[in-house]
C-alpha cells in the first residue's frame, strides 16, 4: 500500500510522514522530493526551476515508488505536494493504474495555520529571534508563495482524501490516515517535551540546502 501524503508547503507532511512511520511496523518513507533535489543539483543555477516541471521528475518517482511498492513487504509513504492535475496523474494515476492499491491524502489548513507553520519549521525560530518576529521567511519564500495556488488546487475533489489538520497534532493526524486506510499504528507514547524535540530533529534534518 502507498500513502500518499499531499498538502501545501509546511502543512505537515514530513512530519505526518515520519510519525506514521514510527508507528506502523514495516513502513518506509520513499520522499519524491529527493529525486527533484538530484536534478536539480545536476542542473546549471540559472536553468533552475520547479523541478515538478521535468518530465524526469515524475518519470522517476513512479518508477521508484513502482519498485518499492512491488518488493517492498509494508506501507510506503510518499510525503509530496503535487497540484497539478497532469502531474498527479502521470504519478499517482499510473501508480494506481499499474495495479498498486494506493491512498491519497490531503492535508488541508487555513492560510494563517500555514504560514505560522512556516515560521516554526526548521531554523524559523531562530530567524525570527535574530530578525525580528516580522521577519521574511527567506528559506521558506518558494512555499509562500505557491501557498494560495496549492490550497485552492488541492480543494478539488481529484485531490481527495482531505483533511482539515488546524486543530490535529501530528499524532492525530497520523491517527485519522492510519484509519482511513484501515492500518493499526502503534499507540503513541511520546511525552510533549519528546514529541516536539522528535518533530524538531525532523524538521532539521529536512531543511533545503540547494
Amino acid at each position: 500500500m502507498l500513502l500518499w501524503i499531499n498538502g501545501p508547503f509546511g502543512g505537515g507532511k514530513t512530519q505526518s510522514a515520519y510519525e506514521l512511520r514510527r508507528r506502523l511496523p514495516g513502513s518506509v518513507v520513499c520522499d519524491p522530493e529527493h529525486v527533484g533535489f538530484g536534478l536539480h543539483r545536476m542542473t546549471p543555477p540559472h536553468l533552475r526551476g520547479d523541478f515538478q516541471d521535468l518530465a524526469a521528475w515524475r518519470q522517476g518517482v513512479y518508477e521508484v515508488l513502482d519498485l518499492a511498492l512491488s518488493r517492498h513487504d509494508g506501507p510506503v509513504i510518499a510525503p509530496m505536494t503535487v497540484v497539478e492535475p497532469a502531474y498527479f496523474s502521470e504519478t499517482v494515476g499510473r501508480l494506481r493504474e499499474r495495479g498498486h492499491d494506493v491512498r491519497h491524502f490531503a492535508l488541508l489548513a487555513e492560510r494563517e495555520t500555514v504560514l505560522r507553520r512556516l515560521r516554526e519549521r526548521g531554523f524559523g525560530h531562530l530567524v525570527r529571534f535574530v530578525a525580528g518576529k516580522e521577519a521574511p521567511l527567506r528559506r521558506e519564500s518558494f512555499a509562500v508563495a505557491k501557498l494560495d495556488h496549492c490550497l485552492e488546487r488541492l480543494l478539488d475533489a481529484q485531490f481527495a482524501e482531505h483533511l482539515w489538520t488546524d486543530k490535529l497534532t501530528i499524532p492525530q493526524v497520523a491517527d485519522h490516515i492510519a484509519a482511513s486506510a484501515g492500518l493499526a499504528l502503534r499507540p503513541s507514547t511520546d511525552s510533549a517535551l519528546r514529541g516536539r524535540l522528535r518533530r524538531a530533529g525532523i524538521g532539521l534534518r529536512h531543511i533545503r540546502i540547494l
